[in-house]
């Protein structure tokens, strides 16, 4: 494939509508912030850079995952032990997974998207991001046991637990209701 036709494709997957508006509206408060105050544009682009410097590193380290993943797991596994199909034992290892897995959503969706790709079903796939928001084991441990004490935290996680659950069995209904 021609290295001009492989930057069409590539655009044509990554430019999707909502990127498109992102970078429209963008363009537009910067233009609107400079002719207003070009020195706070200025700040703004400085603060943009600092930001994505910040930042890049854990994004890297997501992608780098999500894409060995990929590599290195057979689309076999996922699908015996998450993919489509799998009930209720998919979907608990999904919530464990969500529970389980460290840091925010820069890196828990590229590691869901590569999942996705292997073949995990909808309800693992669910049950690991409802897992992921009302469980985090980070997030238990760093900031709501010191903050909140064992007793509280104890009957939250305990009555989350279902959520991720009941989500990921509720999708796998759904999604073979609905045709997409």
């Amino acid at each position: 494939m021609f290295p001009r036709r492989k930057a069409r494709i590539f655009l044509r997957r990554s430019m999707d509508i909502s990127t498109l508006i992102m970078l429209l509206v963008a363009v537009v408060l910067l233009v609107v912030v400079y002719l207003k105050v070009p020195e706070a544009a200025g700040r703004g682009l400085r603060a943009t850079v600092a930001l994505i410097l910040e930042i890049a590193p854990r994004m890297v380290a997501a992608f780098v995952i999500a894409g060995l993943i990929q590599a290195i797991v057979p689309p076999e596994v996922i699908a015996s032990w998450m993919g489509r199909g799998s009930g209720i034992k998919g979907i608990g290892i999904g919530m464990v997974m969500g529970t389980l897995t460290p840091g925010g959503p820069m890196m828990h969706f590229p590691i869901i998207a590569s999942l996705y790709k292997l073949g995990i079903g909808i309800g693992p796939l669910v049950s690991y991001l409802t897992a992921w928001s009302l469980m985090g084991f980070q997030r238990i441990i760093m900031w709501e046991l010191p903050f909140l004490g064992p007793r509280v935290v104890g009957v939250r996680v305990v009555v989350s637990m279902l959520f991720p659950l009941l989500a990921g069995w509720l999708s796998e209904l759904l999604w073979s209701k609905l045709e997409f």
